[in-house]
């Protein structure tokens, strides 16, 4: 009988094996867990930049030339805020100009042609904007703004992107 309890004591040194299948179970979580970030951070990047190849406005483009609007220091001034408002923008604004087309851009510097149609868009898209519309968060949407509208104006493409150096509101 002494043999038989020492099979029975034994017993216990064998509940682990039972434990085995599930740290077995565990680890095959665990690693399915990665293999599936793993996966779904590889389509992501995939997509992401794919995406970013079929846009129609490729991010790489040859150097553009950059026209500041108006005058050299003070940039355009502008009345804002209808007549009545007494508000005046002061703002710099510089554009990268594609310098494949020749219509506006000749031996990198801007046509007076195209130059005219620009500050004319330019100053009737500030104009029209209400107060509200020129906080600093609603920046990039006025950027997107003059690009779209001088680029219909000069032919789509004529401007890569529009920057604000200076603004300022009184």
């Amino acid at each position: 009988m002494a043999d038989e309890e020492k099979a029975a004591a034994a017993t216990p040194a064998t509940e682990p094996k039972k434990k085995s299948p599930m740290v077995m179970i565990a680890v095959l979580v665990l690693v399915g867990l990665v293999l599936a970030g793993g996966i779904s951070y590889f389509v992501t990047t995939k997509l992401m930049s794919g995406n970013m190849s079929d846009s129609s406005e490729s991010p790489h483009h040859d150097p553009g030339v950059f026209v500041k609007l108006g005058d050299a220091k003070e940039g355009i001034i502008v009345n804002v805020g209808g007549v009545k408002g007494g508000r005046f923008l002061k703002v710099g604004i510089v554009m990268e100009m594609n310098p494949g087309k020749k219509d506006n851009i000749k031996d990198g510097k801007l046509n007076p042609l195209a130059e005219t149609k620009i500050l004319d868009t330019t100053l009737q898209i500030l104009r029209s904007e209400q107060m509200e519309d020129f906080e600093a968060s609603k920046q990039d949407a006025l950027k997107a703004k003059l690009k779209d509208e001088v680029n219909r104006v000069l032919g789509q493409g004529s401007v890569y992107d529009v920057y604000i150096t200076s603004f300022v509101l009184q």
